[in-house]
């Protein structure tokens, strides 16, 4: 069941110029245009029955706005980095939803009651977040089991210009080293513990040219289980 919104009420929506609305991707998954508000990053919508799900902030306008009206509100608002919380204080008080962050990041959001995590926290039964330290200190990945396995990775993988998922140094690396271990440690739980079909990075989407995901090609299971993509990055 979803929280009851505030959005209900036309008065309250932010009047902001049109913008194009999510698209859908995935089947019950939406990605949002890019947000200014967290340097271009992108925010997703996974519709499920026992509440739908925000995957970082998306720009809070009035065409957002009504597409979370439209597809029934929100339950959870999960943050995978500390640059993808944009307008989460203003969108978790207007939708009355949860907000969920890993516990070193939640400090950042001292107006809100969060829900915090350690090293993996189960959303529901198809929704995961796992931590992923390295872009940020607490960084997290989101999994989810449908459309043969989502991997929702943030900043903590993004398309390079081939279009393949790498770990990124950028200024704002919070830790190299520990990114890279990272991303090798949530790489051993697939093939072999969840499956994994796509993955839907949070910033650098346009790299996907027109593509909503990244395919996830698996290597041939003497290599280890590693996929693909992850060869191209060099680690």
């Amino acid at each position: 069941m979803q929280p009851e919104s505030n959005l209900s009420d036309p008065s309250l929506l932010i009047k902001s110029p049109a913008t194009k609305p999510p698209t859908e991707i995935l089947p019950g998954i939406f990605a949002f245009p890019p947000n200014r508000d967290t340097l271009g990053g992108t925010a997703y919508a996974i519709l499920t029955a026992t509440g739908n799900i925000l995957i970082d902030s998306p720009a809070w306008n009035e065409t957002n706005q009504q597409f979370v009206v439209a597809i029934g509100g929100v339950k959870s608002l999960v943050i995978t980095h500390r640059g993808g919380i944009g307008q989460t204080t203003t969108i978790a008080t207007g939708l009355g939803c949860e907000v969920i962050i890993q516990e070193q990041e939640a400090y950042l959001l001292p107006e809100l009651k969060t829900t915090t995590f350690q090293h993996k926290f189960d959303i529901n039964d198809s929704i995961h977040a796992i931590w992923t330290s390295g872009h940020s200190p607490g960084s997290a990945c989101i999994y989810y089991a449908g459309s043969g396995g989502v991997l929702f990775t943030g900043r903590h993988l993004l398309p390079n210009q081939f279009g393949a998922a790498v770990p990124l140094r950028t200024p704002k690396t919070f830790h190299w080293k520990r990114q890279l271990r990272s991303v090798d440690a949530i790489w051993d739980q697939f093939p072999s513990q969840y499956p994994l079909s796509h993955i839907c990075p949070g910033a650098n989407t346009g790299l996907l040219r027109g593509k909503g995901s990244i395919s996830v090609a698996w290597a041939d299971a003497g290599v280890g289980h590693i996929p693909e993509f992850s060869k191209k990055s060099g680690i």
